[in-house]
């Protein structure tokens, strides 16, 4: 593929044809990336650990049920639920660090194994585990951890617990354990932690490691692993496998989910995250009734002094006065004035609850406020009226209307506390479970179709991307046109011959049954002999005019089959009885003599220094018109060489023996011979390679020719594949022989 192509597709309108045509050219690279993508994806779930989810629904009610008999009590502690509220509660830390002690998800204990047994585990596709946190469970071995304290520094270590015998330290001592009879050790890099009996507990001597086993049941003695994570760290972890959300708008029921590896481990989870946030609920609506009556309880003594000492000034002053009795008037004065204090009173305890919740501009703390207004305004009036009484029955009225207010206000807060107690120990909070933790019985994690179809998709369309990204840096020519543009006549187009390929390979092999290597002669009629033969005519008028009757042959790159196109063009010249001289001027690489099956020891590079004379370098071939002129033996000097007038004494000589002379030179933009042959030359062509040389190059190559002086007269475009996104001449028509298609 090349970025002509992209670039004809992108300059005005996108060609759908030739985009679909450089898809299907690389249909195999395609198939062979999405292919490795759907097997990394079949092996990935293979050994991928399968993930499990189990729900959990809670409802939480808008105020709290409160306790039977106590309605207006519980209305004073009721506040509105906020279902967001409720649900960053579920994820705090304050929950989740409880799930995570009262679990021991912080612990991690495992077996330690060989390398081959871990080895054996690796490859073994995953199995979804039964056992719970901090513990470990396998085939007569049962060991789980009630209490791993460990300082800072040894977090997120890995430790070993190795159990042996009593009095022993070997881990292959046998002994039947479950407890009794085997000592714990605790080691961080071979280093001693701490060591004591398993029954109980191991310590060391400053306390600050503390192992203690829930249960220890092992066949024999052996070592185990362990791991205390990081809190903070596994609060993140549980939060990230936790999700809440609310079912509905403002209906209060929250569906709870939580992922895992271990359907137990999730199902235990989720419950303890249940359990502990009704708990907490609970003990959260509890604290405010305790609140309350840690108030109260601090108020009751002085509550009390106050009414003794309102009896104490009202008898002292009935002795003196000698007065008993009130009229009936100030009783009743005396009753509506107590009632109002009690109210008062009353208010003054339900605004210090309802300050601690709500600011003053909030509506409830607002009505209390005018209630209490109302009651102050209604006393005033009461004072008002107690002031037209005589003064003995004013003082009376007053004392007494003290023991009556302090007595009212004692037996409320006696009722108060009482009714807080009951209340507390009645609260079940806002919050009920609905639904207890379930987990799937199939893994919801990794999803297979999904994983595979994603597989699929991404590999095509990795390898499409590729494709289109290769194309677009790729930039080797690919229509004759694009040269032609240029101004570079283009004479052939020769396809990419099988033929050719196959004896490539036997040229390069020690297999010398074939008398040539010729394509010309093994298949003559292969496309690629064909278009040499069109070149043949077109040669016959290009050559009418040359002051020579040399053609040189020369390209931008080595690689491209020039040797190939002088070779095969000199037999398909001297199959019409010309008499054709091929030289291979490439005295560094030249390899034009393995297509004739000749030497290359006595050549060009032998007569032109001098060791022998230009006859002796001409060799004959199995083609009567053909003659052939190795490159030799490699010089030091190939430039000088060419720059002798044995060179040109050579050109001229033979010029006149034969009809044309066909020069095969090395890649011009990598040396100079060719722009020294090019001087001798009464044409030059230029060899461009199928996707190989681009346009840039090309005329790169042919712009350093002309400034020597040699015009470069057109350009063989070789190795022509046939694509889906272009149709080239050769492969457009077909001649089939023995029939005749119209």
């Amino acid at each position: 593929m090349s970025n002509n192509r992209l670039n004809s597709i992108a300059d005005d309108e996108i060609d759908l044809g030739r985009v679909w045509g450089l898809l299907v050219d690389s249909a195999g690279l395609i198939a062979g990336m999405t292919g490795a993508a759907f097997l990394a994806a079949v092996i990935y779930l293979l050994f991928a650990t399968p993930i499990y989810r189990a729900d959990a629904l809670l409802q939480v009610e808008d105020k709290q049920g409160g306790v039977p008999g106590f309605a207006e009590m519980s209305e004073m502690f009721a506040q509105e639920s906020s279902a967001q509220a409720e649900i960053e509660i579920l994820r705090s830390r304050m929950v989740l660090s409880d799930v995570i002690n009262q679990l021991g998800m912080d612990v991690i204990i495992e077996r330690e194994q060989s390398f081959f047994s871990s080895l054996l585990s690796f490859r073994a596709p995953p199995r979804p585990s039964t056992q719970l946190f901090a513990s470990y469970v396998d085939s007569g071995v049962r060991i789980a951890v009630e209490q791993l304290v460990l300082p800072d520094y040894l977090e997120d270590r890995t430790l070993r617990l190795v159990i042996s015998a009593s009095g022993g330290g070997a881990a292959d001592e046998k002994s039947t354990v479950t407890g009794k009879g085997k000592m714990a050790s605790l080691y961080v890099d071979d280093h001693l932690l701490a060591r004591g009996d398993a029954e109980t507990r191991i310590s060391n001597e400053s306390g600050d490691i503390v192992l203690k086993f829930a249960e220890l049941s092992v066949d024999e003695s052996c070592v185990f692993t362990l791991t205390k994570r990081n809190l903070l760290s596994v609060i993140k972890d549980a939060s990230l496998n936790l999700s809440v959300s609310e079912l509905g708008k403002n209906t209060g029921i929250l569906r709870l989910s939580y992922k895992g590896s271990s359907r137990a481990k999730i199902k235990a989870t989720l419950d303890a995250i249940s359990e502990s946030y009704l708990l907490q609920n609970v003990k959260r609506l509890s604290a405010q009734a305790q609140n309350s009556l840690d108030f109260l309880d601090k108020q009751l003594p002085d509550m009390k002094e106050k009414l003794q000492g309102a009896e104490e000034q009202l008898n002292t002053y009935r002795l003196q006065s000698e007065s008993v009795d009130l009229t009936l008037e100030t009783k009743s004065v005396l009753e509506r004035l107590v009632l109002l204090e009690g109210k008062l009173n009353e208010l003054s305890f339900k605004e210090s609850e309802v300050s601690r919740m709500y600011t003053p501009e909030h509506p409830a703390y607002q009505t209390l406020i005018s209630q209490r207004q109302n009651l102050q305004e209604e006393r005033a009036k009461l004072n008002k009226q107690i002031q037209s009484l005589p003064a003995t029955q004013q003082e009376i009225l007053r004392l007494t209307r003290d023991v009556k207010v302090n007595q009212e206000i004692y037996v409320q807060m006696l009722n108060k506390v009482q009714e807080l107690r009951i209340l507390k120990a009645g609260t079940v909070g806002n919050v009920r479970i609905i639904d207890t933790a379930l987990a799937d019985t199939v893994a919801v994690a990794p999803r297979k179709a999904m994983v595979l179809v994603l597989a699929v998709m991404l590999g095509g369309m990795a390898g499409v991307g590729w494709v289109v990204v290769r194309a677009a840096f790729h930039k080797g020519v690919e229509s004759p046109d694009q040269l032609e543009k240029e101004g570079l006549a283009v004479y052939a187009t020769v396809p990419l011959s099988a033929t050719q390929e196959k004896l490539a390979v036997t040229k390069n092999s020690k297999n010398t049954s074939r008398e040539s290597n010729l394509l010309a002669l093994e298949d003559p009629s292969d496309l690629a002999i064909e278009s040499l033969r069109s070149l043949r005519t077109s040669l016959h008028f290009a050559m009418l005019d040359a002051d020579a009757p040399v053609l040189m042959i020369t390209g931008p790159s080595p690689g491209i089959g020039k040797s190939f196109i002088s070779a095969n063009l000199a037999v398909v010249l001297a199959q019409i009885n010309k008499r054709v001289l091929l030289i291979d001027a490439d005295m560094r690489r030249g390899h034009l003599h393995k297509f004739f099956k000749a030497t290359r020891g006595r050549g060009l590079s032998s007569y032109l220094s001098g060791q022998i004379d230009l006859p002796a370098a001409i060799q004959p071939t199995q083609i009567s018109s053909l003659s052939f002129m190795p490159a030799g033996e490699i010089p030091p000097n190939p430039a000088e060489l060419l720059m002798t007038s044995s060179w040109q004494s050579m050109i001229d000589s033979v010029s006149g023996q034969y009809d044309l002379i066909i020069i095969d030179t090395p890649p011009i933009l990598a040396v100079t011979d060719a722009a020294i042959i090019g001087q001798s030359a009464g044409a030059a062509l230029m060899v461009v390679r199928y996707d190989v040389n681009s346009v840039k190059e090309t005329m790169i190559a042919a712009e350093r020719l002309e400034r020597t002086g040699v015009k470069v007269g057109g350009a063989i475009l070789n190795c022509v594949e046939k694509r889906a996104g272009r149709d080239h001449g050769y492969y457009s028509y077909k001649y089939e022989s023995g029939s005749e298609k119209g």
